[in-house]
C-alpha cells in the first residue's frame, strides 16, 4: 500500500517544466519591511477608498477571552512561570526511574501519565493544560537542570512531564521525526553547500504558527546572545483588526491564499484565519510558503498573492510585533503554548561553544484529545498528516537522541511538515 504522506512529499519535487517567465509578485519579504508595508497601505487606500467597513457575516466584533492579551498586560515572569520546587523535581526523577524500571521494550512512544507517575505535580500540570487550552494559552515550567541527565533521559522526562498537559505527539517532518533538536548546524552548511531549514540556523524567524495543536520547547541550553522567544495573542490581533480594518478580516478568511505546497496535482489553497468551533477566530499559517525566502525560494510557477493579501499578511505581522510578549527561556525551562491561540517568533542568536553556550531546544508537537480545539475542515489534512493513527506513521516514527539531521532546503521542495 502506498504511503500517502511520502507520495505528497514526492509530488512537491515538481517534475513539470519550470515557468519560462518569473511571476510578478508583490514587494513582500519573509521578514517584512515596515516602510514597504506603510507605503502599500497608503497606496491601496487611494486605489480602493470604498473597502469593507463592517465585518463579514459570522465574524465577531470582539473575542472576549483570557487569551486576548497584550505583552504589556504581564507585570513579571511570575504571571506565567510555574516554578518547580525541589520536591517537584524529585517527583519527576522518581517518575523517570519508574518508567525505566518497567519490563518490556518500552521507548519514547510509550511514555504516558499511566507509566510516568507524578502524584502531586501531575495535578498542577493538568491545571496548566487547562490554561494552555482555555486560559491565557501558555505556561513556562522552570526548575529542571538538564545537565544532570543523559540525552535520552532528558527526552523521557520531557515526555513524562508534558504528557500531563497534552499526551499525543505529532510527526514533525516527512522522515517521521517525533522530536526536533533545534540548534545551529553550521558544519552542515559547509558540508552540503545548501541552506538548512530555519530550526537549524541562527537567523531570526518572523511570526508564524506551526502545524500542531500545542507546541512545546525544552531548553537544554541557551545561546550566548539572543534567541528570545516571542508570543503574540491571535485573539488580540483579531480584535485590533476587527476594530480598525474589517476589510482585512475578509481577506484573511478567504480560501484563496496560495501556498507553495504541491498537493494532488495543484498548489494548495486555504485561508489564514479560521473560525474554530467553540473557540472563535484563530490563525494557522507560516510566511515562508506564502512569501518565499532566500533559503527557500518559491517555485517559479506558484501563483502570486495579490497586493491586498500582501497588505493583510504584513498587517498581522506588525500587530503581532506590537503586542508580543518576549519570553527569555532559561536553561531547563519548558515552554508549552497553544499553537492556535497565538503566533510565535524568535530573535536571531549567537552561540559561544567555548563558554558552553550553544542554544539547543527540544521541540514537541502535542495534542490533548480531551481538550483539543475542534479542527476546521480546511486543516483536516494537515492534522491528519501530523496526528493521524496510520500504519506508516508507526513505521516511520523516529526519536533522535542527540540531534536532528537538518533538512536542507532544496529548491522548490516542501521539506518539512513545518
Amino acid at each position: 500500500m502506498a504511503n500517502p504522506l511520502l507520495s505528497s512529499q514526492s509530488a512537491t519535487l515538481h517534475t513539470a517544466k519550470e515557468a519560462l517567465d518569473e511571476v510578478a509578485r508583490p514587494d513582500i519579504a519573509w521578514i517584512p519591511s515596515f516602510k514597504v508595508f506603510k507605503d502599500r497601505v497608503e497606496r491601496l487606500q487611494s486605489l480602493y477608498p470604498n473597502r469593507r467597513t463592517t465585518l463579514p457575516p459570522g465574524w465577531p466584533a470582539q473575542v472576549d477571552v483570557d487569551r486576548a492579551w497584550a505583552g504589556s498586560d504581564f507585570k513579571s515572569e511570575d504571571d506565567y512561570v510555574m516554578h518547580l520546587s525541589a520536591e517537584d523535581v524529585v517527583e519527576i526523577e522518581a517518575g523517570l526511574a519508574h518508567f525505566k524500571g518497567l519490563s518490556g521494550n518500552l521507548g519514547p512512544d510509550d511514555v504516558s501519565p499511566s507509566n510516568f507517575p507524578l502524584p502531586t505535580l501531575g495535578t498542577q500540570l493538568v491545571e496548566a493544560s487547562k490554561t494552555v487550552h482555555d486560559g491565557r494559552g501558555f505556561v513556562v515550567l522552570r526548575g529542571l537542570q538538564p545537565d544532570k541527565y543523559s540525552s535520552f533521559d532528558n527526552i523521557l522526562l520531557y515526555l513524562g512531564v508534558t504528557s500531563y498537559i497534552a499526551e499525543k505527539r505529532g510527526m514533525q517532518d516527512f522522515d517521521g521525526r517525533m522530536i526536533l533538536h533545534i540548534q545551529a548546524v553550521v558544519e552542515d552548511v559547509k558540508k552540503h553547500g545548501a541552506m538548512p531549514n530555519s530550526p537549524y540556523v541562527t537567523r531570526a524567524q518572523p511570526f508564524h504558527t506551526d502545524l500542531c495543536d500545542v507546541l512545546s520547547l525544552y531548553a537544554l541550553n541557551v545561546a550566548a546572545y539572543g534567541g528570545e522567544s516571542f508570543l503574540a495573542s491571535s485573539a488580540k490581533i483579531y480584535n485590533e483588526l476587527a476594530r480598525t480594518r474589517p476589510d482585512i478580516i475578509e481577506v484573511l478568511a478567504k480560501d484563496d491564499w496560495v501556498f507553495d505546497e504541491f498537493w494532488q496535482g495543484q498548489y494548495h489553497t486555504r485561508p489564514l484565519l479560521y473560525s474554530f468551533p467553540s473557540h472563535g477566530p484563530a490563525f494557522q499559517f507560516s510566511r515562508r510558503p506564502l512569501t518565499g525566502a532566500h533559503f527557500s525560494p518559491h517555485h517559479p510557477a506558484v501563483p502570486a498573492m495579490t497586493e491586498l493579501q500582501a497588505e493583510a499578511l504584513d498587517a498581522v505581522y506588525f500587530l503581532a510585533k506590537e503586542h508580543a510578549l518576549e519570553v527569555r527561556l532559561r536553561k531547563g525551562d519548558m515552554l508549552v503554548f497553544n499553537n492556535f491561540a497565538m503566533l510565535h517568533a524568535r530573535s536571531g542568536f549567537a552561540d559561544d561553544e567555548a563558554a558552553g553556550l550553544k542554544r539547543h531546544m527540544l521541540r514537541l508537537w502535542l495534542r490533548n484529545e480531551e481538550r483539543m480545539w475542534t479542527t476546521p475542515r480546511e486543516l483536516e489534512r494537515i492534522s491528519w498528516e501530523c496526528y493521524g493513527d496510520h500504519e506508516w506513521r508507526r513505521e516511520l516514527s523516529v526519536w533522535d537522541v542527540e540531534r536532528s539531521p537538518p533538512e536542507l532546503r532544496v529548491k522548490h521542495r516542501r521539506a518539512s511538515c513545518a
